[in-house]
């Protein structure tokens, strides 16, 4: 009983306390080093200097203007023409010159989704929702490249799932 006292006595002085704590930090630390040594990978670069390498030539974009079959619902339709030159800016939107729900008739080409003009609440606006202005965040052109990743992917009509109703 008499040693607690002491101890307790000992740890409410300011100067014990502050040499337990240097103490617990200079284990801990001693102990991060160790886990770091075998957790951080060197960063001393390559082996081997480096060198020149071959670059791919630019893949061909497809051009043929020919709807492309969505591969899931709701997939953004890709762009089956060249928009190279394009300019799509703040002030400037090249493709609503064509593709804006006034303009489609003359120009043969298919009419933005009505959800284009739409808020994210659902009000319908009188132009493109700001939010939907940038086509390219969403909409791509086509290249004509091999995956960079493979692909399973099976549609569910292939896969002979019937839908509910079609017995």
């Amino acid at each position: 009983m008499r040693g607690q006292n002491r101890l307790c006595r000992m740890m409410r002085s300011p100067g014990s306390m502050l040499g337990a704590l240097l103490a617990i930090l200079f284990v801990a630390t001693g102990a991060i080093a160790q886990m770091a040594d075998k957790r951080v990978p060197e960063l001393s670069g390559p082996p081997q200097e480096m060198g020149e390498v071959e670059a791919h030539p630019i893949p061909k974009w497809v051009v043929d203007d020919v709807r492309k079959e969505r591969a899931y619902p709701d997939q953004p339709p890709v762009i089956p023409h060249s928009i190279e030159g394009y300019q799509l800016s703040v002030n400037t939107n090249r493709c609503l010159s064509c593709h804006k729900r006034e303009l489609t008739q003359e120009s043969g080409a298919p009419m933005i989704s009505v959800t284009h003009y739409m808020t994210r609440e659902g009000q319908m606006l009188a132009d493109v929702s700001p939010r939907r202005y940038f086509c390219t965040a969403c909409h791509v052109p086509q290249a004509d490249v091999r995956p960079l990743v493979g692909n399973t992917f099976r549609d569910m009509s292939e896969m002979g799932v019937k839908q509910a109703g079609s017995e």
